[in-house]
C-alpha cells in the first residue's frame, strides 16, 4: 500500500480513547490500493477527496480539446492544406505524448491532455480527408472504413499494455513511442490535388496527377485538357466573388464565410443532420463506453472486450458499405442500435449476460453508424467545405461524449432504466433524420457549394414527371437522368 501525504484534508470519524467519543478529525494522508497499478495519475497525485473532481477532468479535457480544435482545424485545413495540418499535428502530438510522461505538474499535465485533445482532429480527421481526396471512387469505401480498424486493435492492445505495464508513467511512454514510426512517412506524402485545384494551384495539383499515373501505370488526357477541368471550378469562385467589390459586399461575404455551412438550402440540411448524426454517435459510443463495466471487474479485460467488440464494425462493414447504399446502412444500424438499448429495461433481473449482449449489440451497431458516418460525411460534403463540415461534426460528436457521463451517472443513478432509453430513443431520432440526406454511392465528390447546389437543383427537376424521361442538360453539359 502507497501513502501519500495530503494538501488538501478531508475528515474521517475516530473514536477518542481518553473520553470515549466519537470524533470527527481531517485526514492527513491516505493509502491506496496498489495492487492492480503499481502508481496511477490519481494516487501520485491525491485525487481523492476535496480533489476527486480533478479525476474526471483528467478524462474528459481530451474531449474538450477535440471540441476545440475540430473546428479550428478544419478551417486552417481548408485554407493552408491537408498535407501541412497533418505533418504538423503529428510532429506536436508525438512530442506532447512522450513529453507529457516527464510532467510532475498536475496543471501542466492538464494542459498537454488539452493540447493532445486539439491536435487529434488534425491528424487523424484532416488525415482521413487527405486519404478521401485521393483515393479513386472504387476504394473510397474499403479505405474509407478500414482505416478505424487499427484503433479497435489499438484499444485490445491498451489492454494487454496495460497488463504488463502497471505504472502510469511508464505506460504511457510504452504506447506514444511507437508515434514515432509514423513520422517517416510525412516525407512521401502528397498534397490533395482536390484541395489545389480549388485553392487555385492547378499546376502543382497536374504534377501530383501525373506521378500518380506514371506509379499507377495509366494514362492521362493532355495536360491542357487536365488543367482546363482544374481551373473550371477556379474560375468560377473568381467570378463569384469578383462580384463583391465594394464595402457592404465584402461585409456580407465574411458573414457568409462565417456560415458557410449554411448558407445554401441544400447544405443547410445535410449541415444539420450530419450534426444530429454525430452528435448522436458520440452520446451513444461514449456512454455505452462508460456504463460497460458490468462486463468484467478485470480492467484488462474489459478493455479488450471493449476493443474486440468494434472489430467487426471496422472490418464486417467494408464489403458491405461497398455494396449496400450509405444512407439505407446508417439508418439500419442506427435503429438496431435504437431497438436493442430500449429494450434494455425490459430484461428480467438475473439475465445479466443478456443484458451485456444486448448492450454490446447497441455498441457494435453504433460503431457500425460511426463508420459509415465518416466515409459519409467526407462524400456529402462539397470539397470546398469539406474539413470545414467534417471538423464540425466531430465537435458535435464530442458534445454528446461529454454529455454522456451526465446521462449514465447523474441520471443513471435516479432512474437505472433512464441511460438505455435516452441512447436507444436517440439512435432511432438520428436514423430518422438521415432519411433527409441523399445517396453518395458511386457519385463523384462535389467540389463547390455552386455546383453542388445545381446538381440537387437538376435532381429535383429530373424527378419531376413534367421532365421528358431522356433527361436534361447540368450546369456542366451533362447530361442527367
Amino acid at each position: 500500500m502507497a501513502t501519500l501525504k495530503a494538501t488538501l484534508s478531508c475528515a474521517y470519524f475516530e473514536e477518542d480513547p481518553s473520553t470515549g467519543r466519537v470524533e470527527e478529525r481531517p485526514c492527513a494522508e491516505w493509502d491506496f490500493d496498489n495492487s492492480t497499478f503499481t502508481s496511477t495519475v490519481t494516487s501520485e497525485f491525491g485525487l481523492v477527496c476535496e480533489r476527486e473532481y480533478l479525476r474526471a477532468t483528467y478524462q474528459s479535457i481530451y474531449m474538450l480539446g477535440i471540441f476545440v480544435g475540430a473546428p479550428l482545424n478544419g478551417v486552417m485545413a481548408d485554407r493552408f492544406g491537408r498535407l501541412p495540418m497533418v505533418s504538423a499535428s503529428s510532429v506536436v502530438y508525438t512530442g506532447i505524448a512522450i513529453g507529457s510522461c516527464f510532467l510532475y505538474s498536475l496543471p501542466l499535465l492538464l494542459a498537454a491532455r488539452f493540447l493532445l485533445g486539439v491536435m487529434h482532429p488534425a491528424s487523424l480527421q484532416t488525415g482521413y480527408i487527405l486519404v478521401m481526396e485521393m483515393a479513386e471512387p472504387r476504394w473510397r469505401s474499403a479505405l474509407g472504413v478500414g482505416m478505424f480498424l487499427p484503433w479497435a486493435l489499438g484499444t485490445m492492445a491498451w489492454g494487454g499494455f496495460a497488463y504488463l505495464v502497471r505504472a502510469w508513467r511508464w505506460l504511457q511512454l510504452a504506447v506514444s513511442l511507437p508515434c514515432l514510426l509514423f513520422l517517416p512517412a510525412l516525407l512521401v506524402l502528397d498534397e490533395s490535388p482536390r484541395w489545389l485545384a480549388v485553392a487555385g494551384r492547378q499546376e502543382k495539383a497536374l504534377g501530383i496527377l501525373k506521378k500518380a499515373a506514371e506509379r499507377n501505370r495509366v494514362d492521362l488526357p493532355s495536360d491542357e485538357k487536365i488543367l482546363s477541368i482544374l481551373k473550371d471550378d477556379q474560375r468560377k469562385e473568381v467570378q463569384e466573388k469578383a462580384t463583391h467589390d465594394n464595402f457592404k459586399d465584402r461585409v456580407k461575404e465574411y458573414f457568409e464565410t462565417a456560415v458557410i455551412l449554411f448558407r445554401t438550402p441544400r447544405l443547410r440540411t445535410i449541415t444539420s443532420v450530419m450534426y444530429i448524426d454525430y452528435l448522436v454517435v458520440g452520446l451513444v459510443f461514449f456512454g455505452l463506453s462508460l456504463g460497460g463495466g458490468t462486463l468484467s471487474a478485470d480492467p484488462f479485460l474489459y478493455m479488450a472486450l471493449s476493443g474486440l467488440v468494434e472489430v467487426p464494425a471496422n472490418t464486417v462493414v467494408v464489403p458491405v458499405i461497398a455494396r449496400f447504399a450509405r444512407r439505407t446502412l446508417s439508418i439500419f444500424f442506427f435503429v438496431v442500435s435504437g431497438a436493442a438499448l430500449l429494450a434494455l429495461p425490459f430484461m428480467p433481473s438475473g439475465h445479466a449476460w443478456a443484458a451485456v449482449s444486448l448492450a454490446m449489440v447497441g455498441k457494435m451497431s453504433i460503431t457500425f453508424t460511426f463508420n459509415i458516418l465518416f466515409l459519409f460525411a467526407s462524400e456529402v460534403f462539397p470539397t470546398e467545405v469539406r474539413t470545414r463540415g467534417m471538423g464540425t461534426s466531430l465537435m458535435m460528436s464530442r458534445i454528446g461524449a461529454m454529455v454522456a457521463p451526465f446521462v449514465t451517472e447523474s441520471m443513471g443513478s435516479v432512474y437505472p432504466w433512464a441511460p438505455s432509453v435516452v441512447f436507444g430513443a436517440s439512435s432511432v431520432v438520428a436514423g430518422l433524420a438521415t432519411l433527409a440526406l441523399p445517396e453518395t454511392q458511386g457519385a463523384a465528390l462535389p467540389d463547390t457549394i455552386s455546383r453542388f447546389e445545381a446538381r440537387s437543383r437538376a435532381r429535383e427537376v429530373v424527378k419531376d414527371p413534367r421532365v421528358p424521361a431522356g433527361g436534361l442538360e447540368g450546369e456542366d453539359g451533362e447530361q442527367s437522368n
